[in-house]
């Protein structure tokens, strides 16, 4: 990548922080990739080093040295095992493990989905967004169940289309702290980054989102309820914060479970159990199911 020099005016640039102005005009790096280059010396603000995380002023001058160039999206295929559900040439539809990371980014290059995905369908790389290739939804990391992933652009294009307009149906088995009295219910408090903590999601927020989830009691326990889960919107964490303010919290929850999170618990007690789609192809209605995996079925047990 050669040398490249920017002035920083009123205009162009004053006010930004140093990696999103990068990354808007370096744009066959990732964000995650120039946080590195900041990282590792190779961006100079006014001849001296920096964090990625400055806000420029008028009158700065950001130089990048020049290197080995860096490929944008250049994903590596791993063996990593999945759990295939359906398999055709427009889609594959998996129940997708809890741990296990959708798609690369902020800090995480290698061990995802993607990963595995490239390296089990060759050619789902130029499926769709070339750094996360074939994605058209997905889980948290500490979510498992089931997903559906383009294997075609055809299939991609058609896929986001029905997940925007809202066509898909998800529906999640979550294990809540606590007695839900009300049978069915609806939250649709609006959802944005909390003001302080940026890598939060929170109903206390400056830029609010609509944000809807519907659900419905499956079984009560001594402190705890076994609930169905429809999310209508699908905003991040969306269930997670919506149950977590409800004063209901996700068992295992660690971002947002507050002291009760930090338990005995291995993971978050939160499943895709269901999904309903129109087929990208042939329009055909399809519904897939994801079982509950045994340690979400031990805890209910037990």
């Amino acid at each position: 990548m050669p040398e490249k020099t920017f002035h920083i005016s009123q205009a162009h640039g004053a006010g930004r922080r140093l990696d999103i102005f990068l990354s808007a005009h370096l744009r066959e790096l990732s964000r995650a990739q120039i946080q590195k280059l900041i990282a590792d010396q190779k961006v100079r603000l006014n001849n001296t080093w920096t964090k990625p995380s400055h806000r420029l002023k008028e009158g700065d001058i950001v130089q990048v040295e020049a290197g080995e160039p860096i490929r944008k999206g250049a994903l590596l295929p791993e063996n990593i095992p999945l759990n295939i559900i359906h398999c055709d040439e427009d889609i594959v539809v998996l129940n997708k493990p809890a741990g296990l990371v959708v798609h690369p980014g902020a800090g995480v290059e290698t061990g995802t989905l993607v990963n595995a995905l490239i390296h089990h369908f060759p050619g789902i790389e130029r499926v769709g967004h070339p750094e996360r290739p074939g994605i058209v939804h997905r889980l948290d990391k500490e979510t498992s169940g089931v997903m559906v992933v383009a294997r075609t652009n055809r299939a991609y294009t058609e896929l986001k289309r029905q997940f925007k307009a809202r066509e898909v149906e998800k529906v999640y088995l979550g294990l809540v702290r606590g007695e839900v009295q009300v049978p069915e219910g609806r939250i649709d408090w609006a959802l944005g980054r909390h003001p302080r903590h940026r890598q939060r999601i929170s109903v206390r927020t400056k830029k609010p989102k609509p944000a809807l989830t519907l659900y419905s009691v499956k079984k009560r326990f001594p402190d705890f309820t076994l609930l169905e889960i429809k999310p209508v919107t699908g905003r991040t964490h969306q269930i997670r914060v919506h149950f977590a303010a409800s004063g209901h919290p996700i068992v295992g929850d660690v971002r947002y479970g507050g002291k009760e999170g930090r338990s005995k618990e291995k993971r978050l007690f939160l499943h895709a159990w269901r999904i309903v789609f129109a087929h990208p192809a042939t329009k055909t209605l399809l519904e897939f199911l994801a079982p509950l995996p045994p340690e979400f079925q031990d805890i209910i047990r037990s």
